[in-house]
């Protein structure tokens, strides 16, 4: 094993992926929000920075090409859950993500199963553009429980025919209720759009794998 930075960047990221949930334990929403949002871009930064160091230090190593994949289904998995947990159970977020963690969880399997074989199951430009969208979809996603929480704490206390008529605009909004009102709306309909797409590129590259695995699977016909 070899203490290089891309090493020690994954290894972060790994370590990243649990305290995305942790936040939600030790504060209190919308801080919590804020720090896993900044946590998890962080991390997700990471995925990028470190394969690009790699290759441009020449600093590739098997320690990296195992760490790598395992850091990144860790930080997808821990963070759909926390999403799934706190849009409390919505279907349009709990499907996707079911469809994801399934997903992750059986090439994972796959590769165990086909060993020194695993080599044929590369990583493809398909399967790149997958997890872009699904890094991208839980940040926004985040983003959506921050601006919620925000708006919460605004209207806190506050009558709701006041929070009526701010929001229709009959009154002022010195707070940016109609502002966090909107943003929590579009951060969450980009988000699904997005967790969708990806739900949808995880059906595809995950049947493309098993495809290219069927030939290892097949038992041998006694003649």
């Amino acid at each position: 094993m070899t203490w290089n930075i891309p090493n020690i960047l994954t290894l972060l990221r790994l370590l990243a992926a649990p305290g995305v949930a942790v936040m939600f334990l030790y504060f209190q929403r919308p801080w919590a929000d804020w720090f896993a949002l900044v946590l998890f871009v962080t991390a997700a930064l990471t995925d990028w920075l470190d394969g690009y160091l790699a290759r441009a230090w020449k600093q590739e190593s098997k320690f990296g090409a195992m760490l790598d994949p395992i850091a990144d289904k860790a930080m997808v998995i821990i963070a759909l859950l926390v999403i799934t947990g706190f849009s409390g159970m919505n279907p349009w977020v709990l499907l996707p993500s079911t469809l994801i963690m399934f997903r992750e969880v059986f090439v994972s399997g796959l590769r165990e199963f086909l060993g020194d074989t695993a080599g044929l199951l590369k990583v493809t430009n398909l399967a790149k553009w997958k997890t872009t969208a699904q890094m991208t979809a839980i940040a926004v996603l985040f983003a959506t429980g921050l601006f919620e929480h925000e708006f919460l704490d605004r209207t806190a206390g506050m009558d709701e025919i006041v929070v009526a008529e701010i929001m229709s605009g009959a009154s002022e909004d010195p707070l940016g209720l109609q502002w966090f009102s909107v943003a929590a709306n579009v951060t969450f309909k980009v988000g699904v759009a997005l967790l969708w797409a990806a739900a949808l590129l995880t059906i595809v590259t995950g049947w493309d794998y098993l495809n290219k695995a069927m030939p290892f699977l097949r038992d041998e016909q006694n003649s």
